[in-house]
């Protein structure tokens, strides 16, 4: 019983990361940009695209065509937490995403997003 606790403890105590990735087709460069609250999460994004139900087409469309080994799936910013201080993750998450949205211009033939 008294491992039980422990283990609950330490997921407890496990800092939980947020922020923004880059999912690169490295066959044509193409990237997808996205955030998220917890990186862990990202497992569950490789799970869609494996069983075909991620929800932007193109990107599924491409994995399907090249396979899983065409892609990389890369952290590019952690959101940074004060401590002792309240943010709003959702809305400094989407301020991180506009960012990195202008500076890699994924779209079109550069990606996955359309304006």
């Amino acid at each position: 019983m008294n491992r039980k606790k422990e283990l609950k403890q330490e997921y407890k105590e496990v800092k939980v990361e947020g922020g923004i990735y880059v999912i690169t087709n490295k066959q044509n460069g193409k990237k997808f940009v996205a955030s998220t609250r917890n990186f862990k999460t990202l497992n569950g994004t490789k799970f869609t695209l494996e069983t075909g139900t991620h929800t932007n087409r193109l990107l599924q469309e491409d994995w399907k065509q090249f396979g899983k080994d065409a892609f990389d799936i890369e952290e590019v910013e952690i959101l940074k937490k004060p401590e002792n201080q309240y943010i709003d993750e959702k809305k400094e998450l989407e301020k991180l995403l506009d960012k990195w949205l202008e500076d890699l211009q994924p779209y079109g033939e550069n990606g996955y997003h359309t304006k």
